[in-house]
């Protein structure tokens, strides 16, 4: 079925009338030139003259062209038919932390050392992906706790927008307990038992308006499981320092990220290196999905695209008429000229002007 999103759009339609009655008339700049035997000229050519093309015939690319652009601007669209979404699924909010700490090397993935968060963005983004049925959010926090992307169906969306993530973009602290509540806030409009956290850190809350225990029995209260990952190396692992000579893993406050798995009935998981990552993703694939009220969605072809194209088109051959007149194509409109379809070409007028010249002489 072919629509308009935007119809209202050619309320527009009489603005360049309007614009045209209420501002003052342009000037040129040259003077007017006034022929005396005006009259002449029109009783050999057996028509009154006139300046250029008839008024109607001046606008009427113009009008065509804002036309179009109207047309595109309201965004023309074809709808597909109705089609079901999947009507089982959780609501799923992953919380990641991007403080400094985030950004230490002491991942081991494929051969290589790579960041906690670079990690994080690798395999949970493929978990993310992956999870067909499921609504899925993004939180990113660090001093502060930020929704990056809503609950959507669009999961590449919210990879895309992991993946875009930056270390220290919320701050260089650690806010779970905001990130929590944050978290608490978005899913608790959604259907109970449904409704998941993954709270990713490496740190221990040291930032943020809401104590995370606090933030985890209101949860509990609300039917939202949590399940935390600690990510980082054990210090006895890895002997690198951060900047202040100290590693960060030690930071790492594992009871309390226990003691909230337990408060929401959720689980806790440690992961020190990029394979136990990936063995805690395929424990969550094995979340339950649960039975929700069944959606659907209409398949959406945006049309813009065409009116939009001829506009430009004709825009640029009217800006080949008005700086280069001789052109190819302004020799068509003369030979159509020449079969009485438009006036008489410029060159005919200026030798029947020529030929009067010459009789006024003799």
């Amino acid at each position: 079925m072919f629509e308009f999103a935007w119809p209202w759009v050619f309320l527009l339609l009489p603005l360049p009338w309007l614009m045209r009655l209420i501002l003052p008339a342009a000037d040129s700049g040259e003077p007017a030139l006034k022929v005396s035997y005006l009259s002449d000229l029109e009783g050999l050519a057996r028509r009154r003259a006139r300046s250029n093309l008839p008024g109607w015939r001046q606008q009427a690319p113009f009008v065509v062209l804002w036309l179009l652009l109207l047309t595109a601007a309201a965004r023309p669209e074809w709808l597909g038919e109705p089609l079901p979404i999947a009507a089982s699924g959780r609501d799923l909010l992953v919380a990641v932390d991007v403080s400094g700490s985030m950004d230490f090397p002491d991942m081991h993935w494929q051969d290589e050392d790579i960041s906690r968060l670079n990690l994080v963005k690798h395999l949970l983004g493929d978990f993310l992906e992956s999870r067909e049925g499921d609504r899925v959010g993004l939180i990113l926090f660090g001093s502060q706790a930020y929704l990056q992307a809503p609950l959507t169906f669009d999961r590449r969306t919210v990879r895309t927008w992991l993946d875009e993530a930056r270390i220290g973009i919320a701050g260089k602290n650690t806010a779970i307990g905001d990130a929590i509540g944050l978290a608490l806030k978005r899913l608790r409009q959604r259907p109970a038992q449904s409704r998941v956290l993954i709270l990713v850190t490496d740190g221990a809350n040291n930032a943020g308006q809401i104590d995370p225990l606090t933030a985890a029995r209101l949860a509990a209260e609300e039917g939202v499981k949590i399940y935390p990952i600690g990510i980082g190396a054990d210090p006895e692992q890895n002997g690198s320092l951060g900047i202040l000579g100290v590693n960060p893993s030690l930071d790492l406050d594992e009871p309390s990220l226990r003691a909230i798995a337990e408060a929401t009935g959720g689980q806790y998981f440690r992961a020190r290196d990029g394979a136990q990552l990936q063995a805690i993703k395929q424990t969550l694939d094995t979340l339950e999905p649960v039975e929700q009220q069944p959606t659907q969605a209409r398949p959406a072809h945006a049309l813009y695209s065409a009116p939009l194209a001829l506009a430009l088109i004709l825009s640029v051959l009217l800006v080949i008429q008005e700086r280069w007149p001789n052109n190819a194509l302004q020799r068509g409109f003369d030979k159509l000229a020449s079969k009485g379809l438009f006036l008489p070409p410029k060159p005919q007028w200026r030798q029947r002007l020529k030929r009067l010249r010459l009789r006024g002489r003799r």
